[in-house]
């Protein structure tokens, strides 16, 4: 029976894989926990991971050539 194989997801190039970072506005709350908001990539969206590279051309090329 043939394997049915998809391309490996490649790292992000912008992030290098690490998608979402906590970051810390300074200060605590009530609790004692500091403050923090999440920041994600904006070329994968937080995922870490981008399409193979066949599937990001032929989407560039759709794009392109789509009127």
């Amino acid at each position: 029976m043939p394997q049915h194989r998809h391309a490996p997801a490649r790292v992000c190039p912008s992030c290098d894989g690490f998608a979402s970072a906590s970051i810390t506005l300074g200060g605590r709350d009530r609790n004692g926990q500091h403050r923090t908001i999440t920041a994600h990539c904006r070329t994968c969206h937080g995922t870490g991971t981008v399409p193979p590279l066949p599937q990001l051309l032929e989407d560039a090329a759709d794009a392109a050539f789509t009127r």
